[in-house]
This record gives structure tokens, sequence and C-alpha cells, in this order.
């Protein structure tokens, strides 16, 4: 009985562990198309601050327009590599940039962009909400 119990709470973890990762994988091209379009260097401001979470897009506003401010970064683009995907979140590497995302009912937005690593410090991001 002890054993079915193990097996089962195996296969239990196993299922829930696939249909997570399958979430993940069918958001994984909106996440990847998000994150490439903010990250565009040729893309106008207007563009990137509609593509801005609402609390984030706030508080990048606080200093100045988001049109105005988010103009004045230095986006390099590039390839979208590096897709990670949970819940209602998501990572992407686009080039040297590392951009963190969240589901929205209107779609994938951006939380953060122009972020570095720093270690085991959190990321430093040029453009990140509360």
């Amino acid at each position: 009985m002890q054993r079915r119990r193990v097996v089962l709470a195996l296969v239990t973890a196993i299922g829930l562990a696939g249909m997570l990762s399958g979430c993940g994988s069918a958001a994984q091209p909106e996440v990847e198309k998000v994150a490439a379009a903010f990250e565009n260097p040729s893309a106008d401001p207007g563009s990137r601050c509609a593509l801005l979470a609402p609390a984030t897009r706030e508080s990048f506003e606080q200093s100045a327009p988001c049109t105005d401010a988010i103009g004045q970064l230095p986006f390099q683009g590039g390839d979208v590599h590096g897709v990670q995907v949970w819940g209602g979140g998501a990572q992407a590497k686009v080039g040297g940039d590392t951009v963190f995302l969240t589901e929205t009912d209107s779609g994938w937005k951006v939380t953060a962009a122009l972020c570095q690593p720093r270690g085991e410090a959190p990321y430093d991001c040029e453009v990140d909400g509360p």
C-alpha cells in the first residue's frame, strides 16, 4: 500500500510538471514577440510604452512622460534566447539584456528591461517597476 502511494504521488508530480511546462512552452512565442518588440532599437517610444505593465509604466513616468524617458534609453536589440516562463511571469534574454514580463488580461507586458545580472544580487534594470 505504501509503495502504491509513492508511485501515485510520483505519477501525479510528473503529470503536473508536464502540464506546467506545456503552459510555459505555449506562451513562449508570445513572450519572445513582446520582448523582441520592446528591445528593438528602431521601435518608436510610444510602442514601447504600450508594452509596459501598468505599474511599471506608472513607476517609470515619475520622472518624465514615458515616451520622453524611454526614448533616451540605449536599446541594442538582438536575438531572443533563454526564454523561461513560469506561472504568470517570464524572463527573456535579448542580445546582452534581460527582459522580465508578466501576463495580463491584455497579453504579456514588460515589468523590467535593460537588465544586467549582478551575481547573487538582484538584476540592475534601467526600466523597472515596483
